[in-house]
């Protein structure tokens, strides 16, 4: 009687173990390849991670796979090892990661491509069928051409291109050099170039070489719409560049990952997902504005920072990594500062410009003396009529997007707040509406107060009123704005608009302060820009200072003067200061000061319940739980909570979060593993897992 043969599966859920299953008589597996499988009743598409494996439980419980998917592409061991990685590094189970890698829509555009690469092959050999029968030259010619296009189908090929050469300056060959010298040492580079400096002519240089080499590139940025402009410019050094974000369609995406699966040399353009294609034989890695907080997922799991997660890709595929910004990351500079990274500085504009002209102006004292008009002051208004009437264009900031981020009774004083989340509703127009900009809920705006029938005024202003007010003072202009609220469909079209001169005045949210290059721009202007300087944060000072800097490169590009204009409250805040020319010395030296990253790591939890005495208390139990984990430990992490945050209740769920900070030595890795166990276990004991949530090195 045969021996049974047993795998070990991956499957897409939340498990500490890969669980093991039975090989029917006579199916055979490899690693990589997709099994479909029963797990608690219910189906699932799972990655084979081992064969030959012995049972470490009763083996009359072992279930038999239902099938062996053969249609589905088999999983790349460098993908499962990359897995792993990202899975130990972000204390999440491999199974979550599997799932970001391939979620079901994924798998399902896989078996439609599997139908069409059938009907592909039946129609190759009909095609060889009818050219071996043909009588006629020119017939039997027609036939060949159509059989050699089908085979290129097949093999995900696509016309060849000839690329365009890339052009540096003595400057940016100076930091190209450089570079790749430290790429030769396997270090990673971290590229500090002032914004207009041509750091994406450096990224282009180095991804050209690296694709003669018949090497790999994977170029990722932060946001769909900034991939957007920048597809135009690579394409026109790399034709065949394959883009892959949320914005594409799904069939669209399963194509890029079945081109660069069976093909290469290839460059992907992608967000942060797109470190989770089947990546093979990557040569180079770009994480273009490493600095921005959208490369790090919030939720679900794998709570990852693609900036982090390339680097370790970058190790298991033997790639150079190089990051990219105007304004690095501390944490970056950090690294630089200790020697992990080599830090390669790119001081000039490519266009010999100069930095933009900053100028402050204090609104307390505008109001004072009636120079205010709206969200506008006087002194603003003039330097944007002057800019558009030399044939400039103007970015305007505003960091929130809605009418009005508030509405409050002009009787009560009551200010309407979500019924599911202890936040104030925002008016949102066209059509009138209060929105919670946390969960999502709607309600009608007819401006009259639910409790006392009084008058609600609106409080404040967001980009929608901002963009009104703009009309108003600027009624010949083309206005547009650009915010969350902007439809997917017209998104790339009102940046496409900007950058060929046919909009005057944009006016946005943060999203406009991303690496866009606009030729016309020379003028940008930030209203209320206290709300960045002031949050409860510790990163808030460089998370500001990172955004009007990045905002204030993107005027005065291609040698023309720029100015940026800051409304403020408080102009003698640090954050102003630094703009104009102190360095990163102060805030590293503060976040050591206070034991704050880079110089610790830090652990959130979260606890979310809709009963919020039983969160109180098991909130409680955990943090116990955790002294008493951490308690024999050399060096033991601070362990703070729990408390209640900013907003401590979202969707009808109250939320509290324990703080871990671990300093950074050899014991760093055994204690994360010591909080995994401890997160387990009490979840499992408590039957409290699903309420856990783990979030590594937030930002």
């Amino acid at each position: 009687m045969p021996v049974p043969a047993y795998i070990q599966v991956i499957l897409p859920l939340r498990l500490e173990w890969e669980p093991c299953y039975r090989l029917p008589e006579g199916t055979t597996v490899r690693v990589g390849d997709r099994v479909r499988v029963l797990f608690a009743r219910k189906e699932y598409v799972g990655a084979v991670s081992a064969v030959d494996v012995q049972p470490q439980t009763d083996e009359n419980r072992i279930l038999p796979i239902l099938a062996a998917e053969e249609g589905l592409p088999k999983v790349l061991p460098e993908e499962i090892k990359f897995w792993r990685a990202v899975s130990d590094y972000y204390l999440c189970s491999i199974g979550e990661v599997y799932k970001a890698a391939y979620p079901a829509l994924k798998i399902d555009q896989e078996e439609v491509e599997a139908r069409v690469m059938e009907r592909l092959e039946a129609r190759l050999e009909r095609l060889k069928d009818k050219a071996d029968k043909a009588r006629r030259d020119d017939t039997r010619e027609r036939y060949k051409a159509e059989i050699e296009a089908v085979e290129a189908l097949l093999r995900g090929e696509k016309p060849a291109a000839v690329p365009t050469p890339v052009t540096l300056s003595p400057a940016q060959e100076t930091a190209a050099a450089t570079a790749c010298k430290a790429f030769e040492d396997g270090k990673t580079v971290l590229l500090h170039g002032v914004t207009g400096s041509g750091k994406t002519e450096i990224y282009l240089k180095l991804a050209q070489e690296t694709l003669e080499r018949g090497r790999n590139v994977l170029f990722l940025v932060p946001e769909i719409a900034l991939s957007r402009q920048l597809e135009d410019r690579i394409a026109a050094v790399f034709p065949d560049v394959q883009v892959f974000h949320s914005g594409v369609s799904a069939a669209r995406r399963a194509q890029v990952a079945s081109r660069i699966r069976k093909s290469g040399p290839y460059l992907v353009l992608g967000t942060r997902s797109a470190l989770f294609l089947p990546h093979h034989n990557l040569g180079l890695i770009i994480v273009d504005e490493e600095h921005d907080t959208s490369y790090k997922q919030d939720a679900p799991a794998p709570r990852y920072n693609a900036r982090e997660s390339a680097i370790m890709l970058g190790v298991i595929q033997k790639a150079n990594v190089v990051l990219g910004s105007a304004t690095p990351s501390l944490e970056s500079l950090y690294n630089a500062e200790t020697g992990r990274f080599v830090k390669v500085d790119l001081k000039e504009r490519f266009h010999a410009g100069e930095d933009a002209e900053i100028r402050l102006i204090d609104t307390v004292a505008e109001r004072r003396k009636r120079g205010m008009t709206g969200s506008f002051s006087r002194k603003l208004i003039h330097e944007i009529t002057d800019t558009l009437d030399d044939g400039g264009q103007v970015l305007v900031l505003r960091a929130r997007r809605s009418y009005a981020p508030s509405v409050q009774c002009t009787e009560c004083g009551k200010i309407p707040k979500c019924p599911h989340c202890h936040v104030p509703m925002s008016l949102h127009r066209g059509p009138d509406r209060l929105v919670c900009h946390y969960c999502g809920h709607t309600e009608p705006y007819t401006g009259i107060c639910p409790s006392c029938k009084g008058e609600l005024q609106p409080l404040g202003a967001g980009t929608q009123k901002v963009e009104e007010e703009l009309t108003a003072l600027f009624p010949d202009r083309r206005i547009a704005r650009l915010d969350g609220d902007t439809p997917d469909t017209e998104e790339a079209a009102i940046i496409r608009g900007f950058a060929e001169g046919n909009i005057d005045i944009l006016v946005g949210t943060q999203i406009i302060t991303k690496g866009f290059d606009f030729d016309g721009l020379s003028l940008v202007a930030v209203l209320q820009a206290d709300s960045l300087v002031g949050q409860q944060d510790f990163r808030a000072d460089e998370r500001a200072f990172q955004l009007l800097e990045q905002f204030r490169g993107r005027s005065g590009r291609r040698g023309k003067p720029g100015r940026i204009v800051i409304q403020t409250r408080e102009p003698e805040h640090p954050v102003y200061t630094r703009l104009q020319g102190s360095d990163d010395a102060d805030l590293l030296a503060e976040r050591r000061l206070f034991g704050y990253p880079p110089y610790t790591r830090l652990v959130h939890i979260t606890l979310k319940d809709s009963n919020e005495k039983r969160l109180e208390f098991l909130s409680k139990e955990l943090r116990n739980a955790l002294l008493a984990a951490f308690c024999e430990a050399d060096t033991p992490p601070a362990v703070i909570g729990p408390y209640a945050p900013a907003v401590d209740r979202i969707a009808g769920e109250s939320i509290r979060q324990i703080r871990v900070t671990f300093a950074r030595n050899r014991a760093l890795t055994s204690l994360k593993k010591t909080l995994e166990k401890t997160l387990l276990s009490f979840g499992k004991e408590r039957k409290y897992t699903a309420h856990l949530a783990v979030d590594v090195d937030p930002v």
